[in-house]
């Protein structure tokens, strides 16, 4: 589709009027927090922020854009990374769903939710929590990332090992489709057989296909004991041993398998106020796994004191502490949530989101810190992630003292490189954050020739005018 590049006030104003002046946001100034991703690498541009109050102005706005051929970029809480919330093509207008904000139904008896898709995670999780029930997903943005945007992209999280992704927590969408229908799969149920599975095709699609407005979302049985381990290590393959380990005595009861280095430690500890080292001495990598219980803190205790007395009988860990408080456990966590974000205090960072088969991430980190470190000399891998399910954040920040631009101008001959490993591995380029522009160019590389052909049909179908979220993911 051909957009404009500039919208006529007429036109701006028709869209205005279905949300009402208050909520059409037109000044520069107020829509710099829409423009502008967290990690300033991709800076868009809009003539108008339109903030929807319901479903149905959602729908109403996606006619108006059918009818006028209007690009609509649709955004949640503006926490993704790889671009697909940001307006890049000029002539498009962005749609933010945060006041979609009503939980409208918690069902404890039947163990789910229905929530509107400006409902921050952080908001889901109190709902859940307030019916003495658990919504699992759990990520480092949840106070300001929303349900619309975690379905959008299919985000996965630290408890996808024990709950999977957002779209195995997902039972039913509502969606407000190019046309201007709303399609409501607001359904309960965990069997139903009627056919294709419409609910797939929204979740993931980054907001190409149609607009998630509300979900239904499973609730689990709360944790009545948690438990969480902080241990030292040699080495990723210890780490991998250890996982095994601990999945064969804690079983699904062990719900967070983290691989953290080094190197990671120190930027958090550097940068990163009221902060410490978890253990007295250092050591090349660190795990940090947590393990659950449904009767209580108790068991809890023991099934990680289980797996230490396992784990230093076999030799796999060096050191290792398990966390007395709800306090100490939160500042254990912050150090592996801030991981990702000090790196950008030092320098150029060039960021992964990748993910192997398990039982070959040690394979990966080595080959992947070896090969990139061999083409920038003085590059400094900072490898970790979900060990548990395979997804690595394999970022590389840039040498001491390098000049950040240059090696900035080197995020695709990086890429290249590490991609190159992952999928000899059997894996993916990837694993939560989705496809968006970051990636796009890079999806006809590892999708087949037939996968982008049935992609573009149900684009096709679904978005024939092309006005939604044009040039991501496609």
């Amino acid at each position: 589709m051909e957009t404009l590049k500039s919208l006529d006030k007429n036109l701006l104003d028709r869209f205005a009027s279905i949300v009402g002046p208050a909520h059409a946001i037109r000044d520069r100034a107020d829509m710099e927090p829409f423009i502008v991703e967290p990690r300033d690498k991709f800076v868009g541009s809009t003539q108008m922020v339109l903030r929807p109050g319901s479903p149905a102005e959602v729908a109403a706005i996606l006619r108006l854009a059918s009818e006028t051929r209007t690009a609509i970029v649709p955004q949640g809480g503006n926490t993704g990374l790889v671009g697909g919330q940001i307006p890049d093509r000029g002539g498009e207008l962005i749609l933010s769903l945060q006041r979609l904000k009503a939980v409208r139904v918690v069902d404890p008896a039947g163990g789910t939710m229905t929530v509107e898709a400006g409902v921050t995670l952080a908001e889901a999780q109190a709902a859940a929590d307030a019916a003495d029930r658990l919504y699992p997903l759990s990520l480092a943005s949840e106070g300001s990332c929303t349900v619309g945007g975690n379905l959008s992209t299919n985000a996965g999280g630290t408890a996808v090992l024990a709950y999977g992704n957002a779209r195995e927590l997902c039972l039913g969408v509502e969606v407000a489709l190019a046309s201007g229908e709303v399609w409501n799969g607001l359904r309960k149920l965990r069997k139903d057989n009627t056919g294709y599975d419409l609910r797939d095709l929204f979740i993931g699609a980054e907001g190409t296909l149609g607009i998630i407005t509300a979900a239904v979302l499973k609730l689990f049985p709360k944790p009545r004991g948690r438990s969480l381990a902080f241990v030292g290590l040699k080495s990723p393959t210890e780490a991998l041993a250890l996982f095994n380990l601990a999945r064969g005595l804690a079983g699904s009861n062990l719900v967070t398998f983290e691989l953290l280095p080094r190197i990671g430690l120190d930027f958090v500890l550097k940068h990163a106020a009221g902060t410490r080292d978890p253990l007295a001495s250092r050591h090349d990598w660190y795990a940090l796994f947590e393990v659950i219980s449904l009767q209580g803190q108790e068991q809890a205790e023991a099934a990680i004191e289980a797996i230490f007395e396992a784990a230093f009988g076999q030799n796999l860990v060096e050191d290792g502490t398990r966390a007395e408080s709800l306090e100490q456990a939160a500042q254990i966590w912050r150090v592996r949530h801030l991981m990702s974000e000090v790196q950008k205090l030092e320098g150029g960072s060039i960021k992964h989101d990748v993910a192997v088969p398990v039982g070959r991430v040690p394979e990966l980190l080595e080959r992947a810190a070896a090969a990139v470190t061999a083409r920038i000399p003085g590059a400094r891998p900072c490898m970790f992630g979900h060990m548990g399910d395979g997804n690595i954040h394999l970022n590389v920040s840039q040498p001491v003292d390098g000049d950040k631009q240059a090696f900035l101008a080197r995020w695709n001959e990086v890429n290249e490189i590490v991609f190159a490993i992952v999928l000899e591995l059997g894996g993916t380029i990837s694993a939560e954050h989705g496809i968006g522009v970051l990636k796009r160019d890079k999806l006809r590389q590892v999708k087949s020739p037939l996968e982008i052909a049935l992609m573009e049909k149900i684009k096709a179908t679904l978005d024939p005018n092309g006005i939604l979220n044009p040039g991501k993911v496609l």
